[in-house]
């Protein structure tokens, strides 16, 4: 035993390190993989240099942006107006969403770093990937790749801390400028509400107290440089921030310009020239540069409605100077002087209002000038009227142009300078974009006028609408426009445009409940709005597809009930569309319509009735568009397949509106539905002794000779009726055309009549 117990230690012994030799390599090699991909991803990571450079002149920018503004408001003593306030507001509201956004994409590689840096940490500490001396002989086998990885963790471990550390101060920079940026907007706001209470307060001395030089000793051209130095900072930056909007304009001028090019393009022609003769139009040439500047510049506020007054003041006159040009070549000289005149006063206006100060003789000025714009705006007046400009739409701006110039007159005896000089500006600018209005209305309608005569020229789709109704319907959209246009410029000038549309937001996305149900104005709206864009959509879907109206004339020209099914279908897509937008839950409306089916199933029954017929006549096709079809007492010609009803018109002229209901489960007679044949009947009388071998072979050699008959149908000649002195003669005779029947019963007659008094047979 005692030989025995030593000799099993001894094998114990052996065993232990062979087993633990065996699991090392094993979890070494799992551990040595694992980190060579933390280390790939680490450095792939880091290669990537998350934008750090953008991030960092972005910052530069906007820093040197808002620079200017935290100068300005910093001076304690220096007043600011509301639109400078406005228009730093918008740099600062743009600057806060770039600083946003760095923030939060900063933050993210921040958290992402310090997992990275973490990982490196847990990498470098792991026993497992380090060799001592009382490691195994196998482990010792990895000892290259463990210090391998070693030196490339130390690597990586050193750019991700220094990576981490440049974030780190980015970061840090960049919530620097959100909390300053926040400040401005809080101290802007501020101000804007005061200046908003202290709107009506009397801010310099009343006119009769006013002194004779301004009391802070400022020249003229102090004012003008300090009224437009942080004007054009502002400008500057809206400029190189709205770049895209601008973009925008520009693509739409272009598609302009190339759509009136290309059809003068087309009329030039020489077929289609000799159909149009020479074109004349006020505002249009073949090549239309001008025509496309005043276009673009007149749609500027449309396509920025948050650009600085001055920025409209700048565009305003660059449209003046375009339809300057343009009536330079076109207007009586005493009316160009005229214009001239009114766009001196624009000019004149827009310079005094950035220089006026307390003095006495700049405020008599500033009313000398608003005394001259209502006597120029009266006229003007007058003007447009002998030009033909719709009153219902001039009279309102000037009624309002010359309210603001007698209240910028009334607020500068009162010493409210600031709100007459607003006012003052505000009118002008009323004043002279009514001018570029009307010109922009009157391009755009002679541009759809010539693609529509070149269209017709073509018979292209154009050229099936009607050229006057299209152009009073194009004119009154066009109206609505220009005058959504006025508006906005309006509020702009007025500095109100950013409260208003705050107001209209706040209107349209307020929650509002009726009983259980939750809805918003602007679902009401968007739900009319799509209702009423369908509707007017299935009603003039039909030029799309050449429909046009239906006539009692020898040309028959059918036509299928595909329309009323597209109509149809743009109705159901329309609704469904309407449904969703309202934000209406359908579980709800499902409920809604349950308790309506009982009203629908007593009250409504006979439009449920019109409604599913004409659905089934959609698809049944017992008539089409142009069949001659008799109803009851009513014949007449298919002029129309409706939803709920069709319309047949009749050879006198009439439309008779028949519901589908009637159509469906009546007896309904198509003459034209296979062929338009017809056999035509004439009836007379003749006397008893008439040879009828010979009158019948009269009447069948003047059917030969007339036209509209069927030749391989030989006409029938029958004996009617035998009285004791007549005999009555029925004729039956094919037509190729149910419209032509009557012509065909009147020229057969006339032919017949000196044929008879040649054979000297009376008729009776």
């Amino acid at each position: 035993m005692l030989l025995v117990a030593p000799l099993a230690h001894a094998q114990d012994s052996t065993k232990t390190p062979t087993d633990s030799a065996q699991t090392i390599p094993d979890t070494l090699l799992f551990r040595i993989q694992k980190a060579q991909a933390a280390i790939t991803e680490i450095n792939a990571t880091n290669k990537r240099g998350y934008g750090i450079d953008n991030i960092r002149t972005g910052l530069a920018e906007v820093n040197k942006d808002i620079a200017p503004v935290k100068k300005d408001l910093d001076m304690a003593r220096k007043v600011i107006d509301s639109k400078s306030l406005l228009s730093y507001n918008l740099i600062l509201k743009d600057a806060l969403t770039k600083l946003t956004d760095w923030r939060t994409a900063l933050s993210k590689y921040n958290n992402n770093l310090q997992n990275l840096s973490e990982k490196v940490i847990e990498l470098s500490n792991d026993s497992v990937l380090m060799v001592t001396a009382r490691d195994t002989t196998e482990k010792r086998l990895y000892n290259k790749q463990l210090v391998d990885i070693k030196l490339r963790l130390q690597t990586a471990g050193k750019i991700t801390t220094a990576k981490l550390d440049t974030i780190s101060r980015l970061l840090a920079d960049v919530s620097a400028s959100y909390l300053t940026v926040t400040d401005l907007q809080n101290v802007i706001n501020d101000r804007l509400r005061q200046s908003g209470q202290n709107a009506l307060s009397r801010e310099s001395p009343y006119i009769w107290s006013a002194p004779a030089k301004n009391e802070d000793g400022s020249s003229i051209g102090d004012l003008i440089r300090t009224s437009y130095s942080g004007q054009n900072k502002i400008l500057g930056y809206f400029i190189d921030s709205t770049w895209d909007n601008r973009i925008l304009l520009f693509l739409a001028g272009l598609v302009f310009y190339i759509w009136v090019y290309r059809n003068y393009k087309g009329a030039r022609k020489p077929e289609s020239k000799q159909q149009l003769g020479e074109l004349t139009f006020t505002y249009l040439k073949p090549y239309p540069i001008l025509a496309t500047l005043m276009v673009m510049l007149n749609l500027t506020p449309l396509f920025e409605p948050d650009s600085p007054s001055m920025y409209i003041e700048l565009t305003q006159f660059l449209l003046l100077v375009a339809v300057t040009i343009h009536f330079w070549k076109t207007l009586a000289k005493s009316d160009l002087n005229y214009w001239l005149l009114i766009v001196a006063l624009y000019v004149v206006i827009i310079v005094t209002t950035s220089m006026v100060h307390d003095a006495i003789w700049m405020r008599l000025l500033l009313m000398a000038l608003n005394f001259v714009a209502i006597y120029i705006g009266v006229y003007f007046y007058k003007k447009l009227l002998k030009a033909n400009i719709a009153e219902r739409l001039i009279k309102p701006i000037i009624i309002i142009y010359v309210g603001l110039n007698v209240l910028s007159i009334v607020l500068n005896i009162f010493g409210r300078i600031s709100l007459a000089k607003v006012c003052s500006t505000t009118a002008v600018i009323g004043l002279t974009q009514i001018i570029g209005l009307a010109v922009f209305v009157q391009t755009l309608t002679d541009a759809l006028e010539l693609q529509i005569k070149v269209s017709s020229c073509n018979n292209g789709l154009f050229s099936r609408i009607n050229l006057a109704k299209t152009r009073a319907s194009f004119k009154k959209i066009l109206s609505v426009v220009a005058v959504i246009l006025w508006l906005l410029v309006f509020l702009i000038n007025l500095s109100i445009a950013g409260g208003v549309f705050a107001l209209l937001h706040n209107l349209l996305v307020k929650q509002r409940s009726f009983g259980s149900v939750t809805f918003t104005l602007s679902n009401v709206l968007f739900f009319g709005v799509i209702v009423y864009l369908a509707n007017m959509l299935q009603k003039h879907i039909g030029v799309l597809f050449g429909e046009s109206s239906v006539t009692f004339d020898e040309k028959t020209e059918h036509k299928g009930s595909k329309l009323a099914l597209i109509r149809l279908i743009i109705i159901i897509i329309g609704v469904l569309l309407a449904v969703t937008a309202s934000g209406v839950p359908l579980d709800k409306l499902t409920v809604v319509l349950g308790a309506l089916s009982v009203g629908i199933g007593l009250g409504m029954q006979n439009i449920v009735n019109n409604f599913v017929s004409g659905i089934i006549l959609i698809f049944e096709k017992p008539f089409r568009i142009g069949d001659y079809v008799e109803l009851a007492d009513k014949k007449g010609k298919v002029q129309d397949i409706g939803i709920r009803s069709s319309k047949m018109l009749t050879p006198q002229g009439s439309e008779v509106i028949i519901p589908n209901g009637d159509l469906l489960s009546g007896r309904l007679v198509n003459w034209t539905l296979s062929n338009d044949y017809l056999k035509a009947e004439v009836i007379f009388k003749v006397p008893v002794d008439t040879d009828l071998t010979a009158i019948s072979k009269i009447i069948e050699e003047e059917i030969g000779k007339t036209d509209n008959t069927v030749k391989n149908l030989p006409p029938e000649i029958l004996v009617n009726t035998i009285a004791a002195d007549s005999v009555e003669l029925k004729i039956l005779v094919w037509i190729t055309n149910i419209y032509s029947e009557a012509s065909f019963k009147s020229d057969l007659l006339k032919k017949l009549l000196p044929r008879f008094k040649e054979m000297q047979v009376k008729i009776m």
